[in-house]
């Protein structure tokens, strides 16, 4: 096989293998979201209080550790419909908060999440269909990242209406630009693994959506 032969069956499998992990990732985040709509549900049902701040980051640091450990084996699946579950199960109490206290909770809720599923939508087509490489812009996410939740972490402590809004806009700018970040690095291959690239973007989907979700109680909700 001379070298342009072996240039042309190296992109060719390179090809496959993006094609692989692309399809094996949208499977996978389609169960993961379905199982954690399904918590959800479950934690409505049962009328399950807030689980609290620290159970719930605890149980978030500790599951999303354990998917990383073992995402290259099998039991990696199984963190990460424990880590989606878990997820689930914490915002079952807020979506009954919304449907139950807010008059027009229902429709903030539907409105949420419409507005996520179309800025996913939207952002992974163009990410898709142009093939842009936005690895350039892994560094600010994270720095992004860490502010946010600093911040986040400040209105736990001390609520302030102003700062919990200015974080929510904040999550909002940089979950899509995760999205945008996470689909480009398996487009071009930075991403071989489809339950990391799950986690990513299940993540930045759920922040998406509760964002979504408290900017437009505060504009929208009527009491």
């Amino acid at each position: 096989m001379n070298r342009y032969e072996t240039a042309i069956s190296r992109s060719v499998g390179s090809g496959i293998e993006i094609n692989s992990v692309l399809r094996n990732t949208y499977m996978l985040l389609s169960a993961t979201l379905l199982f954690s709509a399904l918590t959800a549900g479950i934690a409505m049902v049962m009328n399950m209080p807030p689980l609290g701040p620290l159970l719930t980051i605890g149980g978030y640091f500790l599951l999303l550790f354990l998917t990383s450990r073992f995402q290259n084996s099998a039991l990696g699946l199984v963190f990460v419909f424990a880590l989606t579950g878990f997820m689930g199960l914490t915002l079952g109490p807020i979506l009954g908060y919304y449907i139950t206290n807010v008059s027009n909770g229902g429709q903030l809720v539907a409105t949420a999440l419409g507005g996520t599923g179309a800025i996913f939508a939207g952002l992974s087509a163009y990410v898709l269909i142009t093939r842009k490489d936005f690895s350039f812009i892994g560094g600010m996410l994270m720095a992004g990242i860490l502010v946010a939740f600093i911040a986040a972490l400040v209105t736990l402590i001390w609520p302030m209406p102003a700062l919990s809004l200015a974080v929510s806009a904040m999550f909002i700018l940089l979950m899509s630009g995760l999205i945008l970040f996470q689909t480009s690095a398996i487009v071009h291959g930075g991403e071989t693994n489809y339950i990391s690239a799950t986690v990513t973007l299940y993540v930045s989907i759920y922040n998406l959506f509760l964002s979504l979700l408290h900017i437009f109680g505060i504009f929208g909700g009527d009491d």
